[in-house]
């Protein structure tokens, strides 16, 4: 995995759900911040429906993978960053870290009409560069996720079906305060991933 990554300019993109604010950083790293109360999901549980997080999007065909890095210098209740694979606004999964009872957890959101949450926490990712990255073979997109150079975590696995056409990139949202700010430090594509699980 990785070794065929190309880098992703940020103007590839294609804002949905505009942020409150963005501007390159001086090492060419991305910061969104975005709007009071943004976020996505969809009815389970909290009984309602969100789609309103910023997100900057690319064509995400079936045989790619993509990776979003960011640092994890955030905090408060809900804070999230990743990536993010849209179908339309009720097929869709958001990857990555977000902050939920005192503490960063990784996991992802499954949407197909309703919201399927599930999270691992990973306090010992903050303060670090975390990546997330999504694999599209066949009808499945593969998720894993990693701190630094370590080995990557399985997150989730999750039906797409190979006709629907999908679009991926960096996501952030805070669905509880104003403020946030989220440092992107790096969007990449490249093949996607041979096996789910490593050989050997």
């Amino acid at each position: 995995m990785g070794d065929e990554l190309r880098t992703v300019d940020w103007a590839e993109g294609t804002w949905r759900a505009e942020p409150a604010r963005v501007e390159r950083g001086p090492s060419g790293e991305l910061l969104v911040q975005p709007a009071e109360g943004s976020d996505l999901w969809r009815h389970t549980s909290y009984g309602f429906v969100h789609d309103d997080a910023p997100a900057l999007l690319a064509p995400f065909p079936v045989g790619e993978a993509v990776e979003v890095a960011f640092r994890l210098d955030y905090g408060e209740q809900f804070d999230q960053a990743g990536v993010l694979v849209r179908v339309d606004e009720r097929n869709w999964v958001k990857a990555g870290v977000e902050v939920s009872d005192g503490q960063p957890q990784v996991g992802a959101v499954v949407t197909r009409e309703v919201s399927d949450w599930s999270v691992a926490p990973v306090p010992e990712w903050t303060g670090r560069e975390v990546t997330v990255r999504v694999s599209r073979d066949r009808d499945a997109l593969t998720v894993r996720a990693r701190a630094g150079g370590e080995p990557w975590r399985l997150v989730r696995l999750a039906p797409l079906p190979p006709e629907a056409v999908a679009t991926a990139g960096p996501y952030c949202c805070s669905p509880t305060r104003a403020g946030l700010r989220i440092r992107f430090t790096g969007w990449r594509r490249g093949p996607a991933d041979a096996a789910l699980h490593p050989e050997g």
